[in-house]
């Protein structure tokens, strides 16, 4: 259950620093950095809740699931 939590917490924080970043691309003089740096941190997120979610596979911590039930 915690790993689901987490998951969904990082693809909150992945969204919210991408919408930051299109606030600063939009908003932002162009000699400031500030969209660089939001979208280095969505793209670390990014990596981390890749990495996280491939850590809980193998944990056991999630299980995949089919789209069709198996009969």
């Amino acid at each position: 259950m915690f790993a689901k939590v987490i998951i969904i917490v990082l693809l909150i924080a992945v969204v919210a620093t991408l919408l930051t970043s299109v606030v600063f691309l939009v908003r932002d003089p162009s000699s400031k950095r500030r969209t660089l740096t939001a979208l280095k941190i969505r793209v670390a997120l990014s990596i981390t809740l890749l990495a996280f979610v491939i850590l809980s596979y193998l944990m056991g911590w999630i299980h995949p699931h089919g789209v069709i039930p198996t009969p």
